[in-house]
């Protein structure tokens, strides 16, 4: 019988391989991770309480860097504006920049206008132009409360955090996580770069070619409003509706309070 000795050294190279492997031994303080699922839970605790009778919204998400004179801090005010005559409560991150101009908006027809503000180590200061806002410890708290209570999203001129909303919003829509809401992206040239990627990404296949109907691109005002009016309102049979009391057991506050 023949033996291969090849194969033998082979095995046993890969043995001593294996149990020379050390792996990296790092910070595992069980405490430390209950504390922070704690944490978790009253963050979302606290903002449901807080965002319980805002009513459908529609969600705008921009960058917190336009100033008031800026072409695009209009743009939002005046869409969020006809946004909130439809009867929804327009919802921001609750910052300065396009966040501020789409609550101005709302304020300035009589809408309802809330914000879910993120505390950072420089403090991000809420606008003034909200009914009620919330203050959130983390990001993916935050992404979430911003997406539960909307029927629609209005991606305008932003960064990083902007993307990552928009990218957020079409992946649960894309994935059937949350239902088929619209997804506008307002400014065309502002976005043609990420929308070429995103006809890239379909062509060598990362995503479907019809997932590029998940989301309207427009510079048109009335288009946007038809288009929300169509794929938020008649498509989710929303209907007006009395004004719902808050529930004391819960501590709750109605929405002409703010925290």
């Amino acid at each position: 019988m023949f033996i291969n000795t090849n194969r033998l050294s082979m095995k046993k190279e890969k043995i001593s391989v294996k149990k020379e492997i050390q792996f990296f031994e790092g910070p595992q303080s069980r405490w430390k991770d209950f504390k922070f699922v704690v944490s978790v839970f009253f963050e979302f605790i606290k903002g449901f309480r807080a965002l319980h009778f805002v009513g459908p919204c529609v969600t705008v998400f921009g960058s917190a860097r336009f100033k008031e004179d800026h072409p695009y801090y209009e743009q939002a005010r005046k869409l969020s504006g006809e946004i909130a005559r439809l009867g929804f409560t327009i919802m921001t991150g609750g910052g300065p920049g396009i966040m501020e101009a789409a609550n101005r908006g709302a304020k300035d027809v009589g809408g309802k206008s809330v914000g879910c503000n993120i505390v950072l180590p420089r403090e991000q200061k809420h606008n003034p132009y909200l009914d009620k806002w919330v203050d959130i410890k983390y990001f993916f708290i935050r992404k979430i409360l911003l997406i539960k209570y909307s029927y629609a999203f209005v991606v305008m001129p932003g960064g990083f955090g902007t993307l990552d909303e928009f990218y957020e919003s079409i992946t649960l829509v894309q994935t059937k996580k949350i239902d088929q809401f619209p997804i506008i992206i307002f400014d065309k040239e502002f976005y043609q770069k990420i929308i070429d990627h995103n006809i890239k990404m379909a062509e060598v296949g990362t995503i479907s070619g019809n997932d590029e109907r998940l989301y309207l691109v427009v510079d048109s005002i009335p288009e946007a409003i038809s288009y929300i009016k169509e794929k938020s309102i008649l498509a989710f049979g929303l209907k007006y509706m009395k004004p719902q009391k808050p529930f004391l057991g819960f501590f709750e506050k109605g929405l002409e309070h703010t925290l």
